[in-house]
């Protein structure tokens, strides 16, 4: 089976407003695929519905050919650093550790060879040296490499990040994009809730167009067609650089 997560008929609402409506797609593992729309297009609705932290109203969501319960252990979850409660006191190197708990088991506490698994993640992200510092500290792109390296501990196949490069530096923007390409020629398949379009063409294989329903899928440059593209960004305006890029402005 060459299929990482396959999505049939998703509907989820909110407050009786239906947020995500009637998607469907399937996509292929060792693919880095971004999910794009415009603000309120359900984007990051939908991947915590892909992973079952919010309701569907009905649907089906499978990864690796499995339920969603029983692929948790496959699956890395990097949510938006606006959901994350930064006051907590908790290091750096424990915020990473965490990742290992899944290969644990019930009631297991890490151990030396955890901890050196963490530290090994933090060093592939360059966060090595902040290891003892409280994850508040930390700048925005600091952060979202230190849960990057968290997704890495958790050893998955499928990884989610939402907004991964909202308020982060351009070197560390250009760090998780690296890392991403590496994971995805060691076959694992990322799914990354995007907002940037200029940066589409050079970030993901395929992309998912979201406003509320399912508008393309598919390789980038045929989404990015201003007659696709304007299906869901028909209000906002759009132009062409002289790259060729599709913008927001």
């Amino acid at each position: 089976m060459n299929e990482a997560l396959e999505v049939k008929e998703l509907y989820v609402s909110y407050q009786g407003d239906i947020v995500v409506e009637n998607v469907s797609f399937s996509i292929e593992k060792g693919k880095i695929v971004g999910i794009i729309g415009p603000n309120g297009a359900g984007k990051s609705t939908l991947l915590k519905a892909m992973l079952d932290l919010i309701p569907n109203d009905k649907g089906h969501v499978r990864i690796l050919g499995k339920d969603v319960d029983d692929a948790r252990k496959l699956v890395a979850y990097v949510p938006q650093r606006s959901d994350i409660d930064w006051d907590f006191p908790i290091t750096v190197l424990d915020v990473v550790v965490i990742g290992t708990y899944p290969a644990l088991g019930m009631m297991k506490r890490p151990k030396k060879e955890q901890r050196d698994w963490a530290l090994e993640c933090l060093k592939k992200v360059g966060m090595e040296e902040f290891k003892n510092r409280q994850i508040g500290e930390l700048s925005g792109g600091q952060q979202q490499r230190v849960f990057l390296a968290r997704a890495l501990a958790q050893k998955a196949e499928v990884f989610f990040l939402d907004e991964p490069f909202v308020g982060i530096d351009a070197t560390s923007e250009e760090m998780i994009m690296l890392i991403l390409q590496e994971l995805r020629t060691e076959g694992k398949t990322i799914l990354v809730v995007h907002h940037d379009l200029s940066k589409a063409e050079f970030y993901f294989d395929e992309l998912i167009l979201l406003k509320k329903s399912l508008i393309q899928y598919g390789e980038v440059q045929k989404v990015l067609e201003p007659a696709v593209i304007s299906k869901a960004y028909m209000n906002h305006h759009l132009f062409l650089n002289r790259f060729g890029e599709v913008q927001s402005s």
